[in-house]
């Protein structure tokens, strides 16, 4: 059986990545499990109040996205996982999943310049479009810092980074971007 692609999207909050996962996966008819999309659903189900709770939820968030990428992958199905994937929290569990399941990777970092994250951050805040369990208004203080830095890293555990800069949504390269994904899909 040929080994399964997992297509990893991370990147800070804001730039972009649930847009582009829903893209790739609508043009390459790939499942695509996104980490917010859990979040609200878990909001949805259970209720939202105040920051504590968001990161409560955002635990056990994590445990459901990582035993989705698991079936997954015990299946042999190449899929989109969406998330902002801090390496000081994923590596290990990405090692191990590697190292059990043997699949290829491409992790889509998205970057975007940190001014520019701050205000899109802000701007999406202030919309009332995102789901309020995500207390958003509460977080923008503490995310400020974080957000202004820009960058993101990527996992460490193998497989090609491909760096995208999602400053101007309208200036990306989908055509590039969806070559370097078929080229992955096809490669042993």
């Amino acid at each position: 059986m040929p080994k399964p692609l997992l297509i990893i999207i991370s990147g800070k909050p804001g730039t972009g990545k649930t847009t582009l996962g829903k893209k790739i996966a609508k043009e390459f008819h790939l499942p695509f499990i996104s980490k917010d999309a859990i979040k609200e659903s878990l909001f949805d189900d259970l209720g939202w109040s105040d920051r504590a709770w968001s990161r409560k939820l955002g635990v056990a968030t994590y445990s459901l996205l990582y035993y989705f990428i698991e079936s997954l992958l015990s299946a042999g199905v190449s899929f989109i996982a969406e998330s902002n994937f801090k390496p000081e929290l994923a590596n290990e569990t990405f090692q191990a999943l590697k190292k059990k399941h043997g699949f290829k990777l491409l992790q889509i970092m998205c970057e975007t310049k940190g001014e520019v994250l701050f205000e899109r951050f802000k701007a999406r805040t202030e919309s009332g479009e995102r789901h309020p369990g995500h207390v958003d208004h509460l977080n923008l203080d503490e995310f400020k810092e974080m957000l202004l830095k820009g960058g993101h890293e990527p996992l460490d555990i193998g497989g090609q980074v491909y760096r995208l800069d999602t400053t101007d949504f309208n200036s990306i390269d989908y055509k590039k971007l969806f070559s370097a994904i078929k080229s992955a899909l096809i490669r042993k």
